[in-house]
């Protein structure tokens, strides 16, 4: 049933990459003015942290198996109901709950996965899942913008409705069967939110994940205008995304996938997240698009190195029955992170260079930072 659940984690990444393209265009069809449209398309990711710890408390709660269905076809409802944003107000509307219902299903798809790994494959583990939302990163833009073309914006959010719809109902009847009920005869003691944000372990993983999504933001706001600088058009800029996405993928399903469990998972979070940074230095100093494709398979190095290792770093730090609290704030930061990074870098009035550069300096700072306090005493969260 884990190729099952990795199917769920690659349709909730799909239903987010498939709006990248067409939510802003879709908003300013309505009538929406420069601020709404700003709105509508920021709106999924603030719900979508609301929707990201609530579903990590009812996780640990209620277990994985009924938060996924729930989630599943609450997103199918609400992709549904699309078709009827006949303004830029009602789409507002929509995407809250959009955003609320989709937040439900990546940390409780994700507790299930953990939960269900061996310690010693959990990096392996972390990979192969990562290769799913890389998938999604690569696939989901480019069928969005496929079938928009040759359609309209409401076509592609109502083919995924029926996706999410199917992967609902075939939740119901296969995962119902491997519910399992961890009730230990010793009753613990409920953890704190406090108690996450002290343990070195999963404070790392919070701070790598907000950081990691930072940098995407920047990419996706970014990378168009350097690319513009250059050049070149958007299709440029799409097959410059698809490399990262690419490149990634091969990292994750390669042997090199074993590497996340033969090496500790924070000096791999250490290199992936230094790449990172370095690969944005380097793009702010690009004199032409071939040496951009270059950068950016070095950034999905850095990419593919940094996410199993932040989810190895969580499990690691984690109990089973509070592991569903620490995936719902871990995807909140990510949700957080895409937020920051455009907003910070249009907030600063940057140019496309500037972004980079201020972008680049930081991630480096921040695994830095990270290495220097990597000699922490690691141990899981107590209550």
């Amino acid at each position: 049933m884990r190729a099952f659940v990795y199917m769920i984690v690659f349709f909730s990444f799909f239903d987010l990459f498939t709006q990248l393209p067409i939510m802003t265009p879709f908003a300013t069809s309505l009538g929406a003015a420069p601020f709404l449209t700003g709105l509508v398309v920021g709106m999924y990711s603030f719900s979508n942290t609301i929707g990201n710890v609530a579903s990590g408390f009812l996780t640990d709660k209620k277990g994985p198996f009924y938060i996924l269905v729930t989630g599943l076809l609450l997103t199918g409802a609400m992709l549904l109901c699309y078709y009827f944003a006949f303004d830029a107000w009602i789409l507002l509307f929509i995407r809250f709950f959009h955003g609320l219902a989709g937040g439900l299903i990546v940390p409780a798809a994700f507790t299930y996965l953990a939960n269900s790994t061996t310690n010693e494959k959990k990096g392996k583990g972390a990979a192969l899942s990562g290769a799913f939302v890389g998938l999604a990163a690569v696939i989901g833009p480019a069928f969005s913008g496929i079938i928009a073309s040759k359609t309209n914006e409401v076509t592609v959010l109502m083919v995924t409705a029926i996706f999410m719809f199917l992967l609902g109902i075939c939740s119901f009847i296969f995962l119902r069967t491997k519910i399992v009920l961890s009730k230990t005869k010793e009753k613990k003691e409920p953890v704190s939110v406090r108690m996450f944000f002290q343990n070195p372990l999963t404070l790392k993983a919070f701070i790598g994940a907000l950081f990691l999504m930072f940098s995407q933001g920047v990419v996706a706001y970014m990378l168009p205008l350097k690319v513009t600088d250059l050049g070149g058009d958007t299709q440029t800029s799409g097959l410059l995304l698809s490399t990262f996405g690419i490149v990634a993928i091969l990292v994750f399903v390669l042997p090199t996938n074993n590497l996340f469990d033969k090496i500790q998972p924070l000096k791999t979070a250490i290199f992936g997240l230094c790449i990172m940074g370095l690969s944005l230095l380097l793009i702010s100093i690009g004199q032409n698009i071939p040496q951009l494709y270059f950068v950016m398979g070095l950034y999905g190095i850095g990419f593919a190195f940094l996410f199993p290792s932040l989810n190895s770093l969580l499990i690691e730090a984690t109990d089973q029955s509070y592991r569903g609290k620490a995936y719902g704030y871990f995807y909140a930061f990510f949700s957080i992170g895409v937020v920051l990074g455009s907003g910070v870098t249009g907030l600063l009035n940057l140019t496309a260079n500037g972004g980079f550069l201020f972008t680049g300096v930081l991630l480096v700072l921040v695994s830095l930072a990270m290495f220097l306090k990597k000699n922490i005493i690691r141990t899981p969260l107590s209550s």
